[in-house]
């Protein structure tokens, strides 16, 4: 039992830094361009709306996150949506912004876009 706490801390360690390095961040069934499921689908969807770049993880090709967000997030489901270290949520509540207009600006304001003479 103990030597799975190691392995355990290391997933939880990985996660929090992708969270904590990636301002927008979708951990998806696939990926954006060949979604794996028609929630991942129609997350990404509304993402790449945005018009603003965004991070993704497929929790199909990495199992151990696959098992260890819910647990970490305390959401039990895929996809979900993190902008600047906070949970948004899932499909429903991303489409929902995003039908609202809150999800946009929310984006651009985590992720903008670098001004000529910003450097």
């Amino acid at each position: 039992m103990q030597d799975i706490q190691p392995e355990q801390q290391d997933t939880e360690t990985r996660i929090r830094q992708q969270i904590a390095e990636n301002p927008v961040l979708l951990y998806m069934k696939g990926s954006p361009k060949l979604p794996n499921c028609g929630f991942s689908a129609q997350a990404s969807q509304a993402l790449m709306a945005c018009g603003k770049p965004f991070a993704y993880v497929d929790i199909l090709q990495n199992p151990d996150i696959r098992a260890e967000l819910p647990r970490i997030a305390d959401w039990p489901t895929f996809p979900q949506l993190w902008i600047n270290g906070e949970l948004i949520g899932g499909c429903d509540i991303i489409l929902e912004m995003f039908q609202q207009g809150e999800l946009q600006p929310l984006v651009a304001e985590a992720a903008p876009e670098v001004e000529e003479g910003d450097a």
